[in-house]
């Protein structure tokens, strides 16, 4: 299995997953033809030629892709719920193939290409895949990548102005859908995962109004995820606030704040989230000052399995509804 260092990066190291199947959240184009096939048409009539703009200029494809390479971490999901299947993907390292439980059924029976890097991919090897686009939205290459790329196939990259990595949901799934020719139903897309979290709200109001941080622990030190971030988000999403003493600590130059073993204490709350490799993680065996936290002491810690991380750092219109399905009520349990 592959490794990478761990840190509150966007990627971590690996971990067995046990494969659970649940209802995916999918759109339709204007077909109604939704097999997601080579070749299938889902773009919607007179979609194409479409000129899309995106960090490194505008690219115009002229027209529907059907040989799609994804280079961003979460940009597969995208076009996966558009009914799309891509010939090479990258990912985050919670999953071998990149792709999270909630992908299972729509990649089905398709053959599936890895690949390794998103910020700089092996040229040959996208090459090989003989794509008809490449989509880099969640991805970290830069320009002179990007150019390179362009000598493959038409490429689609991070929004403008936005920083490598950090394009939100709805920025992304709305590139994604005018690429493939579908901006009604990337439309529906954002909508339907709204919906999702705003139904998780209504079901469990007593997550609103109370506090609680999604925290990394790494190498001795804890990074709790701020707003700005999906796990912190995914939060926010429900309701959740976080600790006065975690957010006053943000200085706006990351999306975590760093905290060390001496002030877990920040950390205290209605709940904590814990991210970490290891699923049966003791914070309090681990570091004895989580064992004074009111968080701990009332039960409020929730350490997450490896797909529910996964789902909630994805944060795509297919991962989010496996997070309220699945997550969400582990966190209103830990609060009531």
């Amino acid at each position: 299995m592959r490794s990478r260092s761990m840190s509150p990066s966007r990627t971590v190291r690996p971990l067995a997953v046990g494969l659970v199947l649940l209802p995916l959240l999918a759109a339709c184009g204007a077909s109604d033809d939704t097999t997601t096939s080579e070749g299938t048409a889902l773009a919607e009539a007179g979609a194409f030629p479409v000129a899309v703009t995106h960090e490194f200029g505008t690219t115009t494809i002229d027209e529907e892709p059907q040989r799609i390479v994804t280079l961003g971490v979460t940009d597969a999901d995208v076009v996966l719920a558009l009914g799309k299947v891509p010939v090479g993907n990258t990912g985050y390292a919670f999953f071998d193939d990149g792709l999270g439980p909630w992908t299972d059924d729509l990649v089905e029976g398709h053959d599936l290409t890895f690949l390794e890097s998103d910020s700089a991919p092996s040229l040959e090897q996208v090459a090989g895949l003989d794509p008809d686009l490449i989509i880099g939205v969640s991805a970290g290459f830069d320009e002179a990548t990007y150019d390179a790329l362009a000598e493959i196939a038409p490429v689609v990259g991070r929004p403008a102005g936005v920083p490598a990595y950090t394009a939100s949901r709805e920025d992304a799934v709305e590139l994604i859908a005018s690429a493939l020719g579908q901006p009604s139903a990337g439309e529906r897309l954002v909508e339907e995962t709204d919906a999702a979290l705003a139904s998780a709200r209504a079901d469990h109001p007593e997550l609103a109004g109370s506090t609680g941080a999604a925290v990394l622990p790494y190498d001795g030190k804890y990074g709790a995820f701020l707003p700005g971030d999906a796990r912190g988000q995914f939060l926010a999403d429900l309701g959740v606030t976080l600790p006065e003493a975690v957010s006053e600590r943000d200085t706006g130059d990351s999306f975590f704040v760093e905290l060390s073993r001496e002030n877990v204490g920040a950390l205290d709350g209605d709940v904590l989230l814990v991210l970490s490799d290891d699923e049966d993680i003791d914070l309090a065996a681990e570091n004895p000052l989580f064992a004074g936290l009111g968080v701990v002491q009332d039960d409020g810690v929730v350490v997450a399995t490896t797909e529910e991380r996964g789902a909630i750092t994805y944060n795509s219109p297919l991962s989010v509804p496996y997070a309220v399905e699945n997550l969400v009520p582990r966190l209103a349990a830990a609060v009531s």
